[in-house]
């Protein structure tokens, strides 16, 4: 018995050693694996800094050679400009006052006085639409009245554009235009406008010829029906009043269609100046028996 406890010892002891040798040699070998994936690792990231570093490096190169910066941008549609960049400046004078109902000579009169609240600066993100362009594609649209699409297509650029353009261009010329160029006339410039009036058109003591004319718009959702006029769709009246050359020199806006035009003129300031009697001059003339004023 003696002999088989010893030979059992034995065989347990070796088995606890073959045991703790293996899971030493485990760890080691889970050691060095770990060492040498970190080492992989530490190789490749260096490699890819490396990479890294000389991409940037050749790039701020390039740039430098250009002698420029890089400019961040945006994706943006590529578009046909060849309408406006090669035809219009062929046109003829002829021609300009076909397209754009002015001569070249009245558009750049347009561009020069409407600058200050038209013109846009290049920001890091595209470059800005000339002034011209954003002025012409305004009054392509008051002229004819084409869709923003086909304006668009047309000038090369998006249908916001051509609504921004149109909106700027309005508020321009009632901010800069209207207050220079319609205006009341004065006691002088009365009696100018009656002289040519009679001179050209044979109608004595008259100073102004006065219309209304109706704008299209969408029907708004209050108060619709009031904007329906009698042709048959929405729109705002518009009355103006012009001398003898066809100039205005008084313009009212905003009156829903349905109404009628002495309704329109009974409202409008023209009407309220006039009422109080000292907006013409007190100038008269007998006409076949009548002391007639302007």
């Amino acid at each position: 018995m003696e002999d088989v406890e010893a030979i059992v010892s034995l065989l347990l002891g070796m088995w606890f050693f073959i045991t703790a040798r293996r899971k030493t040699l485990f760890r080691k070998r889970l050691l060095i694996v770990r060492r040498n994936t970190e080492e992989a690792e530490g190789r490749l990231m260096a490699i890819v800094q490396r990479g890294r570093d000389y991409s940037r490096t050749t790039q701020r190169q390039r740039y430098s050679k250009l002698g420029c910066h890089r400019r961040p941008c945006v994706w943006m549609l590529d578009r046909a400009t060849e309408w406006w960049g090669v035809i219009v400046p062929s046109f003829t004078h002829t021609q300009w006052v076909e397209n754009f109902r002015m001569s070249e000579e009245t558009y750049v009169y347009l561009c020069n006085k409407l600058r200050p609240a038209m013109e846009r600066q290049d920001t890091p993100f595209r470059e800005r639409i000339p002034l011209k362009k954003r002025v012409a594609i305004a009054l392509w649209k008051l002229a004819t009245g084409s869709e923003y699409r086909s304006i668009g297509h047309l000038f090369g650029v998006s249908r916001t554009t051509v609504c921004r353009c149109v909106q700027d261009f309005c508020a321009a010329a009632e901010t800069l235009l209207v207050p220079e160029l319609i205006c009341s006339p004065d006691r002088e410039q009365f009696a100018e406008m009656a002289a040519y009036t009679e001179n050209r058109w044979g109608l004595p003591q008259c100073v102004g010829a006065i219309d209304g004319s109706h704008i299209p718009i969408l029907a708004p959702q209050e108060y619709h029906c009031d904007y329906f006029n009698r042709k048959g769709w929405h729109s705002i009246i518009l009355q103006g009043v012009v001398d003898g050359k066809g100039h205005f020199w008084n313009v009212f806006a905003g009156m829903p269609g349905s109404l009628h035009d002495a309704r329109v003129l009974r409202l409008s300031s023209l009407w309220e100046l006039a009422s109080r009697g000292n907006y013409f001059p007190p100038c008269t003339r007998d006409i076949g028996g009548v002391n007639a004023g302007y």
